[in-house]
Protein backbone atom coordinates (compact mmCIF):
# COMPACT_ATOMS: atom_id res chain seq x y z
CA UNK A 1 0.00 0.00 0.00
CA UNK A 2 1.27 3.45 -0.99
CA UNK A 3 2.16 5.77 1.51
CA UNK A 4 -0.49 8.91 1.65
CA UNK A 5 2.84 10.90 1.76
CA UNK A 6 3.54 9.73 -1.20
CA UNK A 7 2.49 11.11 -4.61
CA UNK A 8 2.48 10.02 -8.05
CA UNK A 9 2.47 12.98 -11.24
CA UNK A 10 3.41 12.94 -14.87
CA UNK A 11 6.78 14.58 -15.83
CA UNK A 12 6.13 17.36 -18.34
CA UNK A 13 9.92 16.42 -19.98
CA UNK A 14 9.72 20.54 -21.24
CA UNK A 15 10.09 21.61 -18.24
CA UNK A 16 13.75 22.25 -17.43
CA UNK A 17 13.31 22.03 -13.44
CA UNK A 18 11.11 18.77 -13.84
CA UNK A 19 13.73 17.08 -16.01
CA UNK A 20 16.41 18.14 -14.27
CA UNK A 21 15.36 16.25 -10.64
CA UNK A 22 14.55 13.26 -13.31
CA UNK A 23 18.36 13.32 -14.29
CA UNK A 24 19.63 13.49 -11.45
CA UNK A 25 17.54 10.72 -9.39
CA UNK A 26 18.39 8.78 -11.81
CA UNK A 27 22.05 9.24 -12.47
CA UNK A 28 22.17 8.69 -8.55
CA UNK A 29 20.66 5.11 -9.87
CA UNK A 30 23.28 4.84 -12.07
CA UNK A 31 21.04 5.40 -14.57
CA UNK A 32 20.39 8.34 -17.19
CA UNK A 33 17.37 9.51 -18.65
CA UNK A 34 17.99 8.56 -22.12
CA UNK A 35 17.13 11.34 -25.15
CA UNK A 36 13.98 9.37 -27.31
CA UNK A 37 12.16 8.91 -23.70
CA UNK A 38 8.60 10.81 -24.42
CA UNK A 39 6.35 10.25 -21.50
CA UNK A 40 7.98 9.92 -17.48
CA UNK A 41 6.17 9.24 -14.47
CA UNK A 42 7.71 10.17 -10.79
CA UNK A 43 6.86 9.33 -7.21
CA UNK A 44 7.19 11.83 -4.74
CA UNK A 45 7.60 12.30 -1.10
CA UNK A 46 7.20 15.87 -0.26
CA UNK A 47 9.03 17.29 -3.53
CA UNK A 48 11.82 14.65 -3.14
CA UNK A 49 11.32 11.85 -6.23
CA UNK A 50 11.70 8.68 -4.69
CA UNK A 51 11.16 6.34 -8.11
CA UNK A 52 10.19 6.93 -11.66
CA UNK A 53 9.49 5.54 -15.01
CA UNK A 54 9.24 6.03 -18.93
CA UNK A 55 8.18 4.90 -21.96
CA UNK A 56 9.64 5.44 -25.28
CA UNK A 57 7.11 3.80 -28.16
CA UNK A 58 6.52 -0.14 -26.52
CA UNK A 59 9.38 0.35 -24.67
CA UNK A 60 9.57 0.65 -20.54
CA UNK A 61 12.76 2.23 -19.35
CA UNK A 62 14.50 4.11 -16.93
CA UNK A 63 12.53 2.31 -14.35
CA UNK A 64 13.86 2.93 -10.95
CA UNK A 65 13.13 3.21 -7.13
CA UNK A 66 15.26 4.80 -4.23
CA UNK A 67 17.08 1.78 -2.13
CA UNK A 68 15.51 3.24 0.97
CA UNK A 69 12.08 2.50 -0.82
CA UNK A 70 12.21 -0.77 -2.09
CA UNK A 71 10.16 -3.85 -1.29
CA UNK A 72 7.01 -1.19 -0.65
CA UNK A 73 5.55 -1.87 -4.10
CA UNK A 74 6.40 1.03 -5.78
CA UNK A 75 8.15 -0.55 -8.79
CA UNK A 76 5.15 -2.35 -9.75
CA UNK A 77 3.42 1.07 -9.72
CA UNK A 78 5.27 2.79 -11.88
CA UNK A 79 5.18 -0.44 -14.04
CA UNK A 80 1.51 -0.55 -13.82
CA UNK A 81 0.90 3.22 -14.85
CA UNK A 82 3.42 3.08 -17.62
CA UNK A 83 1.53 -0.74 -18.89
CA UNK A 84 -1.69 1.44 -18.64
CA UNK A 85 -0.76 4.59 -21.03
CA UNK A 86 1.13 1.89 -23.43
CA UNK A 87 -2.48 0.17 -23.14
CA UNK A 88 -4.48 3.83 -23.53
CA UNK A 89 -1.91 4.14 -26.84
CA UNK A 90 -3.57 1.15 -28.28
CA UNK A 91 0.22 -0.75 -27.61
CA UNK A 92 -0.52 -3.78 -26.03
CA UNK A 93 3.04 -6.04 -27.09
CA UNK A 94 5.77 -4.33 -24.45
CA UNK A 95 9.19 -4.67 -23.84
CA UNK A 96 11.31 -3.39 -20.80
CA UNK A 97 14.81 -1.61 -20.59
CA UNK A 98 15.97 -2.74 -16.97
CA UNK A 99 19.42 -3.57 -15.26
CA UNK A 100 19.83 -7.57 -15.00
CA UNK A 101 19.95 -7.04 -10.89
CA UNK A 102 16.00 -5.87 -11.74
CA UNK A 103 14.91 -8.91 -13.74
CA UNK A 104 13.14 -11.49 -10.79
CA UNK A 105 11.23 -8.50 -10.22
CA UNK A 106 10.02 -7.79 -13.84
CA UNK A 107 9.28 -11.74 -14.29
CA UNK A 108 7.43 -11.33 -11.59
CA UNK A 109 5.01 -8.76 -13.07
CA UNK A 110 4.74 -10.82 -16.07
CA UNK A 111 7.62 -9.96 -18.35
CA UNK A 112 10.04 -12.83 -20.13
CA UNK A 113 13.83 -11.96 -20.44
CA UNK A 114 14.67 -12.10 -24.17
CA UNK A 115 18.44 -11.41 -23.97
CA UNK A 116 21.12 -9.80 -21.51
CA UNK A 117 24.24 -8.20 -21.41
CA UNK A 118 25.30 -9.36 -18.06
CA UNK A 119 26.10 -6.70 -15.61
CA UNK A 120 24.67 -3.77 -17.92
CA UNK A 121 21.14 -4.68 -19.55
CA UNK A 122 18.73 -6.99 -19.75
CA UNK A 123 15.75 -7.05 -22.30
CA UNK A 124 12.30 -8.62 -21.53
CA UNK A 125 8.59 -8.91 -23.40
CA UNK A 126 5.09 -9.14 -22.00
CA UNK A 127 4.03 -12.20 -24.78
CA UNK A 128 6.03 -15.66 -23.72
CA UNK A 129 6.07 -16.49 -27.12
CA UNK A 130 7.01 -12.79 -28.83
CA UNK A 131 10.40 -13.88 -30.30
CA UNK A 132 9.56 -17.35 -30.72
CA UNK A 133 7.19 -16.38 -33.01
CA UNK A 134 9.17 -14.68 -34.65
CA UNK A 135 11.41 -17.04 -35.43
CA UNK A 136 9.15 -19.65 -36.12
CA UNK A 137 7.90 -17.52 -39.07
CA UNK A 138 11.39 -17.32 -40.49
CA UNK A 139 12.34 -20.87 -39.89
CA UNK A 140 9.97 -21.15 -42.57
CA UNK A 141 12.05 -19.65 -45.35
CA UNK A 142 15.01 -21.71 -43.83
CA UNK A 143 17.08 -23.73 -46.78
CA UNK A 144 20.20 -25.31 -47.14
CA UNK A 145 23.16 -24.54 -48.50
CA UNK A 146 27.11 -23.50 -48.10
CA UNK A 147 27.10 -19.69 -47.66
CA UNK A 148 23.94 -18.30 -45.74
CA UNK A 149 24.24 -14.79 -45.82
CA UNK A 150 22.11 -11.94 -44.16
CA UNK A 151 22.12 -8.19 -44.46
CA UNK A 152 20.03 -5.62 -42.08
CA UNK A 153 19.46 -2.66 -43.98
CA UNK A 154 17.19 0.31 -43.59
CA UNK A 155 17.27 1.81 -47.01
CA UNK A 156 15.47 5.48 -46.53
CA UNK A 157 15.49 5.16 -49.30
CA UNK A 158 17.05 2.10 -51.57
CA UNK A 159 20.21 3.19 -53.20
CA UNK A 160 22.44 1.66 -55.80
CA UNK A 161 24.74 1.31 -53.22
CA UNK A 162 21.99 -0.38 -51.06
CA UNK A 163 21.72 -2.38 -54.33
CA UNK A 164 25.53 -3.03 -54.83
CA UNK A 165 25.68 -4.71 -51.36
CA UNK A 166 22.83 -7.38 -51.92
CA UNK A 167 24.08 -8.23 -55.60
CA UNK A 168 27.73 -8.70 -54.01
CA UNK A 169 26.19 -10.99 -51.11
CA UNK A 170 24.28 -12.50 -53.84
CA UNK A 171 27.12 -13.55 -56.11
CA UNK A 172 28.81 -15.30 -53.08
CA UNK A 173 25.94 -16.98 -51.28
CA UNK A 174 23.71 -19.63 -51.74
CA UNK A 175 20.49 -17.63 -50.08
CA UNK A 176 20.63 -14.16 -48.56
CA UNK A 177 18.28 -13.02 -46.10
CA UNK A 178 17.71 -9.43 -46.42
CA UNK A 179 16.10 -7.45 -43.08
CA UNK A 180 14.46 -4.51 -43.61
CA UNK A 181 14.74 -2.47 -40.53
CA UNK A 182 11.14 -1.71 -39.27
CA UNK A 183 10.60 1.03 -36.92
CA UNK A 184 8.69 3.73 -38.25
CA UNK A 185 11.28 6.58 -37.16
CA UNK A 186 12.52 7.13 -40.75
CA UNK A 187 11.49 9.79 -43.70
CA UNK A 188 11.03 6.60 -45.62
CA UNK A 189 8.04 4.36 -43.83
CA UNK A 190 8.74 0.73 -43.44
CA UNK A 191 6.37 -0.38 -45.85
CA UNK A 192 7.71 1.94 -48.64
CA UNK A 193 11.52 0.79 -48.03
CA UNK A 194 10.41 -2.91 -47.96
CA UNK A 195 8.79 -2.57 -51.66
CA UNK A 196 11.70 -0.47 -53.00
CA UNK A 197 14.01 -3.16 -51.74
CA UNK A 198 11.67 -5.66 -53.67
CA UNK A 199 11.31 -3.99 -56.58
CA UNK A 200 15.32 -3.23 -56.89
CA UNK A 201 15.77 -6.55 -56.45
CA UNK A 202 13.77 -8.41 -58.43
CA UNK A 203 16.56 -9.41 -60.85
CA UNK A 204 18.44 -11.77 -57.82
CA UNK A 205 16.91 -14.78 -58.12
CA UNK A 206 18.06 -15.86 -54.17
CA UNK A 207 16.80 -13.02 -51.83
CA UNK A 208 14.61 -13.37 -49.71
CA UNK A 209 12.80 -10.26 -47.39
CA UNK A 210 11.83 -9.79 -44.47
CA UNK A 211 10.55 -7.33 -41.84
CA UNK A 212 12.80 -6.89 -38.92
CA UNK A 213 9.78 -6.25 -36.89
CA UNK A 214 10.63 -6.11 -33.03
CA UNK A 215 13.94 -7.89 -33.06
CA UNK A 216 16.45 -6.41 -35.51
CA UNK A 217 17.45 -2.85 -35.39
CA UNK A 218 14.24 -1.47 -33.25
CA UNK A 219 13.49 0.45 -30.19
CA UNK A 220 13.49 -2.28 -28.40
CA UNK A 221 16.81 -4.08 -29.36
CA UNK A 222 18.89 -1.23 -30.64
CA UNK A 223 17.07 2.52 -29.71
CA UNK A 224 20.32 4.90 -29.45
CA UNK A 225 20.29 3.31 -33.74
CA UNK A 226 17.80 6.23 -33.87
CA UNK A 227 19.52 8.29 -31.32
CA UNK A 228 22.64 8.96 -33.47
CA UNK A 229 24.39 9.43 -30.46
CA UNK A 230 27.71 7.83 -29.77
CA UNK A 231 28.42 6.86 -25.88
CA UNK A 232 28.53 3.45 -24.02
CA UNK A 233 24.80 3.61 -24.69
CA UNK A 234 25.17 2.63 -28.19
CA UNK A 235 27.67 0.01 -26.89
CA UNK A 236 25.27 -1.66 -24.74
CA UNK A 237 22.51 -1.49 -27.41
CA UNK A 238 24.30 -3.18 -30.41
CA UNK A 239 26.02 -5.87 -28.03
CA UNK A 240 22.32 -6.88 -27.23
CA UNK A 241 20.94 -6.18 -30.49
CA UNK A 242 23.55 -8.29 -31.89
CA UNK A 243 23.03 -11.16 -28.95
CA UNK A 244 19.55 -11.54 -30.04
CA UNK A 245 20.57 -11.38 -34.08
CA UNK A 246 23.00 -14.16 -32.93
CA UNK A 247 21.17 -16.61 -30.49
CA UNK A 248 17.63 -16.22 -32.69
CA UNK A 249 17.32 -14.91 -35.70
CA UNK A 250 20.80 -16.68 -37.29
CA UNK A 251 19.82 -20.40 -36.23
CA UNK A 252 16.21 -20.12 -37.05
CA UNK A 253 17.37 -19.59 -40.93
CA UNK A 254 21.04 -21.28 -41.03
CA UNK A 255 23.13 -17.82 -41.55
CA UNK A 256 26.26 -18.21 -40.96
CA UNK A 257 27.22 -14.78 -42.97
CA UNK A 258 26.50 -11.41 -42.48
CA UNK A 259 27.62 -8.45 -44.56
CA UNK A 260 27.52 -5.10 -43.56
CA UNK A 261 28.57 -1.56 -45.57
CA UNK A 262 31.68 0.32 -45.09
CA UNK A 263 30.56 3.13 -43.06
CA UNK A 264 32.75 6.76 -43.23
CA UNK A 265 29.81 9.00 -42.02
CA UNK A 266 27.99 7.65 -39.44
CA UNK A 267 29.26 6.82 -36.48
CA UNK A 268 27.19 4.90 -34.46
CA UNK A 269 26.73 2.57 -37.66
CA UNK A 270 30.21 2.52 -37.68
CA UNK A 271 30.87 1.36 -34.14
CA UNK A 272 27.95 -1.06 -34.77
CA UNK A 273 29.89 -2.60 -37.23
CA UNK A 274 33.24 -2.62 -35.65
CA UNK A 275 31.50 -4.42 -32.69
CA UNK A 276 29.76 -6.61 -35.06
CA UNK A 277 33.29 -7.59 -36.65
CA UNK A 278 34.28 -8.36 -33.20
CA UNK A 279 31.19 -10.05 -31.68
CA UNK A 280 29.39 -12.12 -34.47
CA UNK A 281 32.49 -14.85 -35.18
CA UNK A 282 32.17 -16.42 -31.82
CA UNK A 283 28.72 -17.47 -33.29
CA UNK A 284 30.58 -18.81 -35.98
CA UNK A 285 28.98 -15.74 -38.30
CA UNK A 286 31.51 -14.74 -40.64
CA UNK A 287 31.38 -11.00 -41.32
CA UNK A 288 32.21 -9.27 -44.55
CA UNK A 289 32.18 -5.83 -44.81
CA UNK A 290 32.26 -3.95 -48.49
CA UNK A 291 33.20 -0.77 -49.55
CA UNK A 292 30.66 2.06 -50.17
CA UNK A 293 30.62 2.50 -54.16
CA UNK A 294 31.01 6.44 -55.02
CA UNK A 295 29.08 8.51 -57.94
CA UNK A 296 31.13 11.63 -58.99
CA UNK A 297 33.85 11.21 -56.25
CA UNK A 298 31.33 10.84 -53.11
CA UNK A 299 29.96 7.93 -51.38
CA UNK A 300 26.79 7.14 -52.14
CA UNK A 301 24.03 7.16 -49.06
CA UNK A 302 20.22 7.65 -48.43
CA UNK A 303 20.89 10.87 -46.80
CA UNK A 304 22.71 12.13 -50.39
CA UNK A 305 19.50 10.96 -51.86
CA UNK A 306 17.02 13.16 -49.00
CA UNK A 307 19.58 15.76 -49.66
CA UNK A 308 19.36 15.98 -53.13
CA UNK A 309 15.11 15.81 -52.63
CA UNK A 310 15.71 18.67 -50.34
CA UNK A 311 17.33 20.90 -52.81
CA UNK A 312 14.90 19.83 -56.05
CA UNK A 313 18.40 18.02 -57.71
CA UNK A 314 16.52 15.03 -59.65
CA UNK A 315 19.13 14.79 -62.13
CA UNK A 316 21.87 14.05 -59.38
CA UNK A 317 19.17 11.55 -57.45
CA UNK A 318 18.64 9.66 -61.14
CA UNK A 319 22.61 8.83 -60.74
CA UNK A 320 22.70 6.92 -57.24
CA UNK A 321 19.38 5.08 -57.16
CA UNK A 322 18.10 2.08 -58.91
CA UNK A 323 15.62 3.25 -61.77
CA UNK A 324 12.60 2.02 -59.43
CA UNK A 325 13.27 4.23 -56.71
CA UNK A 326 13.53 7.01 -59.41
CA UNK A 327 10.13 6.17 -60.55
CA UNK A 328 8.84 5.84 -57.33
CA UNK A 329 10.34 9.66 -56.11
CA UNK A 330 8.55 11.05 -59.20
CA UNK A 331 5.12 9.57 -58.66
CA UNK A 332 2.37 11.32 -57.04
CA UNK A 333 2.52 8.84 -54.22
CA UNK A 334 5.69 9.71 -52.99
CA UNK A 335 4.33 13.85 -52.75
CA UNK A 336 3.57 13.37 -49.06
CA UNK A 337 7.12 11.58 -47.90
CA UNK A 338 8.67 14.74 -50.41
CA UNK A 339 7.21 17.61 -49.01
CA UNK A 340 8.28 16.35 -45.72
CA UNK A 341 12.24 16.13 -46.37
CA UNK A 342 11.86 19.19 -47.54
CA UNK A 343 10.00 20.86 -44.42
CA UNK A 344 12.47 18.87 -42.35
CA UNK A 345 15.80 18.92 -40.83
CA UNK A 346 15.40 15.50 -39.33
CA UNK A 347 18.65 13.20 -39.83
CA UNK A 348 16.45 10.46 -40.62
Amino acid sequence: MISEDIHIRTIYLNNPREKAQVEEFLLSQGLNLETDVEYTVALYEDDKIVGTGSLSGRVLKCIAVDTDYLGMGFSNKIVSLLVSEEYHRGNTHLFIFTKPSNINMFKDMGFYEIAQVEEQVVLLENDPQGIKRYTKKLNKYKKDGKIISSIVMNCNPFTLGHQFLIEKASLSSDLVHVFIVWEDRSLFPPSVRFNLVKEGTKHLSNIIIHKGEDYIISNSTFPSYFMKESSDIVKTHALLDLKIFASYIAPSLGINRRYIGEEPYCLVTKEYNEIMKRILPNYEIEVTEVPRIMKDESVISASKVREYIKNNDLESIKKIVPSTTYEYLISDEANPIIDKIRNTNSRH
